[in-house]
């Protein structure tokens, strides 16, 4: 598909192409102009080399999908993300009442699977991986063609590297990839007892040292596997539930995903405003506080239908108001170019929350700022995340072994009678070192260099 932009209500489709695969190769191809009803904007013409006039007199989209309908018959449909092309289709049937049965199998993942390592996924970036012929890119029939040329590769290499033979078995082959190239969401994981603060501090020595890509991940397969004990809510805008609304997921899809939390969360309109003059085509439906409000609507509603709790936040990320200039300065050591532009992400009072959230009335309001959190506040059992005093590890007899090894060493270098001054400093450090229990820890890395002597290496 090609469009005047990446929205799929606002924007329209310009050019359908495809091909038909058969047999292992090309058996037909179909391409059309689409007149979108719209002027093409000067930066999707140069992408694309597709005019105002070129699609002047060609088909509108109903009749333009309809044909594309036609030469395709009941057979899958497969995409370089999918979501993308099948999005625009579905809302095309929407507006003109026509049916959408297609099921579609997108080539992203399943080359991420078995092209690991490429710079991105990307279709020109694939293509010359496999070292395919060069293709326009971007012009809806060439992006096809080269399509195709991946899919058997794909299909080649799935049956010798996965061995797939099936269609039916994909999915499930293609859920061992590396799921540190998946998409990532921002959780709230809250832990209420000690069970639960075990499970916390598992999951992100997991999410930094087994799946750390840019930034520590959680599989939501592992957070299942340590649920015990927390709760998780649906953090900001770059939850997925907030996310999924923002894509205009249907509802079953949203009711789905918001029930895996214990809570949905909204947040003030200054935190989220910054969505009004993005230009990301996410946010291209976002162009008031009401908008924003209507969001927080919606995700109350979603609460109430599954039974959940809605909690107002502030999504605290500094203490003050005019704190922001730190985080301002930590975002501009990491390269955001809005580091300067900051949503006000500070530490509320009640009567503030109160007074953003009056939109939803006194009731609602009260409920998602005071109640709440409160309810969740009383979730949460009386314990130290980090317990009092000092917890080394135990070896027995580190504590003789120390004091054997120190004053054998004495004795190699003043003797059997050693000077008074030498012998009490020596007790001295010996009494400090095994009173706070770091006997033991000399006595470890005695053990480690001696092991790493025996096999040759080096330690420094």
């Amino acid at each position: 598909m090609e469009t005047t932009g990446l929205n799929k209500k606002s924007d329209r489709l310009t050019e359908i192409g495809a091909v038909r695969v058969f047999n292992g190769k090309i058996e037909d191809t179909f391409n059309t102009f689409v007149c979108p009803g719209i002027h093409i904007p000067e930066k999707i013409t140069k992408l694309t080399g597709i005019t105002d006039d070129m699609v002047a007199d060609a088909p509108d989209e109903a009749q333009a999908v309809q044909s594309f309908f036609d030469f395709c018959g009941d057979v899958p449909l497969v995409a370089h993300n999918a979501a993308f092309d099948t999005g625009f289709l579905m809302e095309v049937c929407k507006r003109h009442n026509m049916p959408y049965t297609y099921t579609s199998l997108d080539t992203v993942p399943f080359c991420r699977t078995l092209y690991k390592g490429l710079k991105n996924y990307k279709l020109d970036t694939v293509a010359e991986y496999l070292k395919l012929p060069k293709f326009n890119h971007h012009r809806a029939s060439d992006d096809a063609k080269a399509l195709a040329e991946i899919f058997l590769c794909l299909l080649r290499d799935a049956e010798n590297k996965l061995d797939i033979s099936d269609i039916t078995r994909i999915n499930d082959s293609l859920s061992g990839g590396d799921v540190r190239t998946l998409p990532a969401y921002h959780i709230i994981i809250l832990a209420k007892n000690l069970v639960g603060l075990k499970n916390l501090y598992q999951l992100i020595t997991m999410s930094n040292l087994d799946y750390f890509r840019k930034i520590p991940r959680i599989p939501k397969s592992e957070l299942s596997r340590h649920r015990e004990g927390l709760i998780l809510g649906s953090a900001c805008e770059a939850g997925q539930l907030y996310r999924a609304i923002l894509e205009d997921k249907n509802h079953d899809d949203l009711l789905e995903i918001a029930s895996f939390y214990d809570y949905l969360e909204i947040q003030p309109n200054g935190n989220n405003r910054f969505m009004i003059e993005s230009d990301r085509p996410e946010h291209a439906e976002i162009h008031s506080d009401l908008d924003l409000e209507n969001i927080n609507r919606r995700i109350i509603a979603l609460a109430d239908e599954l039974d959940k709790m809605t909690v107002a936040t502030c999504d605290v990320h500094f203490l003050n108001k005019e704190d922001d200039i730190f985080r301002a300065i930590i975002m501009a050591g990491q390269g955001f170019a809005d580091a300067d532009k900051q949503a006000p992400l500070y530490f509320r009072t009640t009567d503030e929350m109160l007074a953003e959230f009056s939109y939803l009335g006194e009731e609602t309001a009260y409920q998602v700022v005071v109640e709440n959190p409160n309810r969740i506040a009383d979730m949460i059992e009386r314990f130290d995340p980090i317990p009092k005093g000092s917890y080394p590890p135990h070896i027995d007899g580190a504590e003789e072994e120390l004091e054997r090894l120190c004053w054998e060493k004495v004795h190699r270098v003043y003797g059997e009678n050693p000077p008074e001054y030498v012998a009490e400093r020596l007790e001295k450090e010996l009494r400090s070192i095994i009173k706070n229990g770091f006997a033991v820890l000399y006595i470890i890395a005695q053990k480690l260099v001696k092991n790493s002597e025996d096999h040759g290496n080096y330690v420094g």
